[in-house]
């Protein structure tokens, strides 16, 4: 991507600018995005933290009080508009992004995989390879029905 992406919140107090390309693109179904986001499936992409800004407005951040990860939203309508992971990637929801496009979430945001996918709370039935845990371990097999 060669432009900046421009995102904004439900309320509009709150634009998030996010410049070159994500690191990852993916749903995570893991135990911890589940919990914090509040969903069964967080679509989202990765960001270093150099390339996401808060371009007008500002965010209230909220720590996990356990884990290494946070929340940063909108005061005004509680949009989160972007997490920080253990990594210190801002993790961006796909839902933002879809939005500022007119619905659609544009092909070059679009999730590649799935992780996690052991922890799974929905199936999902996608052509996208989906890794049992992080990108670097095994891959799900859907097994054969027998007739």
């Amino acid at each position: 991507m060669t432009d900046p992406i421009s995102i904004q919140c439900l309320c509009g107090a709150v634009h998030i600018e996010l410049r070159g390309e994500p690191a990852a693109r993916a749903n995570c179904h893991c135990g911890s995005c589940r919990d914090f986001y509040g969903t069964p499936m967080l679509s989202a992409t990765a960001w270093p933290a150099s390339a996401v800004r808060v371009a007008r407005g500002a965010v209230v951040t909220f720590a996990h009080p356990a884990k290494q990860m946070a929340r940063a939203f909108c005061a005004g309508c509680g949009e989160t508009m972007f997490g920080t992971n253990r990594l210190d990637m801002r993790v961006v929801p796909n839902s933002l992004a879809a939005r500022a496009a007119g619905g659609d979430l544009p092909a070059a945001l679009g999730p590649t995989m799935h992780l996690f996918y052991r922890h799974r709370v929905v199936d999902v039935d996608d052509r996208l390879v989906k890794y049992l845990d992080g990108w670097d371990g095994p891959e799900f097999v859907k097994e054969a029905c027998g007739a």
